[in-house]
C-alpha cells in the first residue's frame, strides 16, 4: 500500500482519546527517539505511566524536549491525547517559529473499541475520565487550526523537505512529465579492496548501470580528489583512461567526462583523447568542458591557473577549435590564443559530432558559451534555480539565432534511492557517519524511495532538464543501482 510522504523536519501531533491507537501507530512509522510520549515521561518522573500525580512534571519535561528538538530542526512526534486546544496552539506557534512543518493526526477509533482496549491495560484510565475524553475528541476541529497537514492514522513515510515539495507539486499539477534520461557520475574510487579491486569494482558498477537503464556514465576530470567528495589523498583515476576501461566492459552506455578543465591539456591533446575514446567505445564518447575551478589543484601540481577571464577566454577558444579537430578534413584553426596549422588527427571519431557539454551556470558568460557553441549545458540546484538558469540559456540561444531545443540541459546532483521505505532506512543506516543522524544524512544525500524520486525528477523535467546525472553515495556496494531500474523505467514512461 502506498504511504503518504511527511516532510522532515515536521512536528507531528497525535489527537485522540486514550486507547485509540496513537502510540501503536507512532511506533510503526517513526523511530523511538522521534517520539515524545506523555505516558512514558510520567513513567520516568512518577510511579508508572498513568500516574496522574506526575502529569504536571511530565508535561513540563515534554514541552522542554519538544522545544529543544524543534530548535534543532528534528522531526518530533508528540504522543499525548492532544485534546487541549491551548496546547495545540502552543505547538503550532513553536513549530512555525522554528520553520518546521506541522502535521495533526486525527484518531477516530470507536468509543467501544477504546473502552475495550482500556480494560486490558495494566493501569486503565478511569471510566468516567475516558468517557469525557472520548466526548471531547469528537468536538475537536483540526481543519480550521492552521496545520500544514491533517490526516487520519494512515501509512506514512518521512522524506526530505525537497522531495516532499516535489511530491506535493506533482499531485497538484496532475500533469505527467516528459521522459527523462539518466546519467551516473562516478566521482570517488576509495573502495574496499584498495587499488587491486578498483578495476573489477568499476567494471561491475558500469555493467550494473547499463542493466539498470542509465543512458550515460560520467567521471570527473581531476588530478587530486576535490574537497566536496573526499580527501586530497584519496585515489583519483585519470578520466579518459578510466572511461576506456569502462568502454571495454560495456556495450551501450554513453561515456563522458564532467568536466575537463581547458587548463589541463592543449586542445589537440584533448581532441586526441576524445577521438580515441570514441573509437574504442564504438561511438559512445561525450565530453564536458569547463574553465577550471580548483586553484589548489593547479597550484599543487604546477599547472597554470590564470585569472577567471583568462580561463573563460580559453574555454571559448577551445569550444571553437575542438569541433574542427574532431571533424572531417584538415582545416587550419587560427584563434587569438593558439593556432593549429594541421587539424587532421587520425583516427577520426566514429560519431559525426561528439556531443560537447559546457559545465557551469554563469548567466553572463558560461550559459552564453553553451548557447553559442555546445550541445548541452550542465546545471546544479533546485527546480526553481534550474528554471531560472534555463530561461537565461534560452535567451542566449535566441540572441545567437539558435533553437533552444538544440541545447540539452543536464542536471547534476546526489541521490540515494531505496526501493521502499525499509530498504531506504537500511541504506541510510549503513552509510551515515556515526555522528550524523538519519534525517540530516538523508537531507545531505537527497535520500528517498523510488516513489519520492519519481516526483523529484519530475520537478526537474518541468524546469527544463532533459538528463539527470546522479552521484550515488553507495555506488560501489552490490545492489546499489538496483532501485534505479524501476525509477528509470517509471521516469521514462511518464
Amino acid at each position: 500500500m502506498a504511504s503518504r510522504p511527511i516532510p522532515t523536519p515536521s512536528l507531528v501531533v497525535l489527537v485522540g482519546p486514550p486507547a485509540s491507537g496513537k502510540s501503536t501507530w507512532a511506533a510503526e512509522h517513526f523511530r523511538p527517539e522521534q517520539i515524545v510520549s506523555a505516558d512514558a515521561l510520567r513513567g520516568i518522573v512518577g510511579e508508572h505511566e498513568l500516574d496522574v500525580s506526575a502529569t504536571g512534571d511530565a508535561f513540563d519535561l515534554l514541552d522542554r524536549i519538544v522545544a529543544a528538538r524543534l530548535g534543532r530542526q528534528l522531526t518530533t512526534v508528540i504522543d499525548t491525547t492532544g485534546l487541549d486546544p491551548a496546547r495545540r496552539a502552543m505547538y503550532l506557534a513553536a513549530a512555525e517559529a522554528a520553520s518546521v512543518e506541522t502535521v495533526a493526526v486525527r484518531f477516530t477509533t470507536s468509543a467501544a473499541e477504546c473502552k475495550r482496549r482500556n480494560r486490558e491495560r495494566d493501569h486503565p484510565v478511569p471510566t468516567k475520565a475516558l468517557d469525557q475524553m472520548i466526548k471531547k475528541a469528537k468536538e475537536v476541529d483540526l481543519d480550521g487550526e492552521g496545520w500544514s497537514l491533517v490526516i487520519e492514522p494512515e501509512a506514512v513515510r518521512t522524506v526530505t523537505r525537497k522531495l516532499a515539495d516535489a511530491v506535493k507539486a506533482a499531485a497538484e499539477s496532475g500533469e505527467p512529465a516528459t521522459a527523462l534520461r539518466f546519467g551516473l557520475l562516478v566521482s570517488s574510487f576509495d573502495w574496499a579492496g584498495g587499488s587491486e579491486a578498483t578495476a573489477p569494482t568499476l567494471a561491475r558498477i558500469a555493467r550494473d548501470a547499463e542493466v539498470a537503464g542509465f543512458d550515460s556514465l560520467w567521471v570527473m576530470d581531476h588530478l587530486i580528489q576535490i574537497p566536496q567528495v573526499g580527501r586530497a589523498w584519496d585515489p583519483m583515476l585519470e578520466s579518459y583512461a578510466t572511461l576506456a576501461h569502462v568502454a571495454a566492459v560495456t556495450e551501450r552506455i554513453k561515456l563522458g567526462v564532467l568536466v575537463s578543465p581547458v587548463t589541463f591539456r592543449h586542445v589537440a591533446h584533448l581532441a586526441k583523447a576524445i577521438a580515441t575514446l570514441d573509437v574504442l567505445s564504438g561511438g559512445r564518447a561525450m565530453v564536458g568542458l569547463g574553465s577550471g575551478s580548483s586553484e589548489h589543484e593547479h597550484r599543487a601540481l604546477g599547472i597554470e591557473f590564470g585569472t577567471r577571464s583568462e580561463r573563460l577566454a580559453l574555454l571559448e577558444e577551445t569550444l571553437q577549435a575542438l569541433p574542427v579537430l574532431l571533424g572531417p578534413g584538415g582545416r587550419r584553426f587560427d584563434g587569438e590564443l593558439f593556432a593549429i596549422p594541421e587539424t587532421a588527427l587520425y583516427p577520426r571519431p566514429i560519431q559525426e559530432r561528439v556531443p560537447i557539454i559546457v559545465g557551469g551556470s554563469g548567466e553572463q558568460v558560461t550559459l552564453r558559451l553553451a548557447a553559442q557553441y555546445a550541445d548541452g549545458c550542465n546545471l546544479f540546484g533546485d527546480p526553481d534555480t534550474v528554471r531560472h538558469k534555463v530561461a537565461r540559456l534560452r535567451a542566449h540561444c535566441v540572441a545567437v539565432d539558435r533553437d533552444p531545443a538544440d541545447v540539452e540541459v543536464t542536471h547534476l546532483g546526489t541521490v540515494l534511492v531505496g526501493s521502499d521505505s525499509a530498504d531506504l532506512r537500511d541504506r541510510i543506516n549503513r552509510l551515515r557517519p556515526h555522528d550524523l543522524g538519519p534525517d540530516r544524512f538523508a537531507e545531505r544525500v537527497n535520500a528517498g524511495t523510488v516513489d519520492d524520486h519519481v516526483a523529484g525528477f519530475g520537478a526537474l523535467v518541468s524546469a527544463g532538464v532533459g538528463t539527470a546525472i546522479v552521484s550515488v553515495p553507495d555506488v560501489d556496494q552490490v545492489g546499489a543501482l538496483a532501485p534505479f531500474a524501476d525509477l528509470i523505467e517509471r521516469a521514462r514512461s511518464r
